[in-house]
């Protein structure tokens, strides 16, 4: 039975509020953030606990499979590790679980020394390149669809598939495969490649960032945009 989505690492956020609150002693401020967090964790849980036993058990595996590696990704937890496991041996997948806890380590290490803004974004990549490594089911139903004479279903369930890629060079390299049974991957590829320029020169201001997403958002619309695929 999968475990509840352990959400307890993102619970690593300081407390700088309580610094300006004069008269108090710090052993209560200290009294005050525990108990802050431990409320926090405790909605947590009900949250994750509700999401298990209304949402998840009637997912379908594709979507359990995404819904369990953006919680791995978002949330690197012994845990959450342990659920993704236990649902590709369900599924019958391979996944070594040895090989990615090292990222575990990487991640906590990183967090312990508080490192830069680059580290973390070089090992997200490298999560995601290893989670890549186990390919969304959508590809298997989309190669069902061709052997059965399918075109229209099989790109489909590919542009789908592509969509739970994390990986820049995963998702270009779908989209290139794509391009002889589907032209407009062609286009799709070069409106990556575009997505992927403006989120590397992109600045870090709130007017930049919402700029970014508005491109973002354009592009995943026309990946899954329900056209004939003729």
């Amino acid at each position: 039975m999968t475990k509840n989505i352990d959400f307890e690492q993102t619970l690593g956020a300081s407390t700088p509020f309580f610094g300006y609150i004069w008269g108090m002693t710090l052993p209560l401020l200290f009294t005050i953030a525990i108990f802050l967090i431990l409320l926090r964790v405790f909605w947590l849980h009900v949250k994750s606990s509700n999401a298990q036993t209304e949402s998840f058990k009637n997912l379908l595996p594709k979507d359990k499979m995404t819904v369990l590696k953006e919680c791995l990704l978002n949330n690197p937890t012994e845990g959450n590790l342990q659920n993704l496991k236990e649902f590709c041996n369900q599924q019958n997948l391979d996944f070594d679980d040895n090989t990615y806890r090292p990222f575990l380590k990487k991640q906590l290490e990183l967090a312990n020394r508080r490192a830069s803004v680059e580290d973390c974004d070089a090992l997200y990549a490298e999560e995601c390149d290893f989670l890549d490594q186990l390919t969304p089911l959508e590809f298997a139903e989309a190669d069902e669809a061709r052997q059965n004479g399918d075109s229209q279903t099989a790109i489909t369930r590919t542009l789908e598939g592509i969509s739970r890629l994390y990986s820049d060079k995963a998702i270009e390299f779908a989209l290139e495969k794509l391009v002889p049974e589907y032209a407009k991957a062609a286009e799709l590829l070069a409106g990556y490649k575009e997505l992927v320029e403006a989120r590397d020169t992109s600045g870090a201001d709130d007017a930049s960032l919402e700029a970014l997403r508005k491109k973002r958002d354009d592009w995943f619309e026309k990946l899954l945009s329900t056209d004939s695929h003729e």
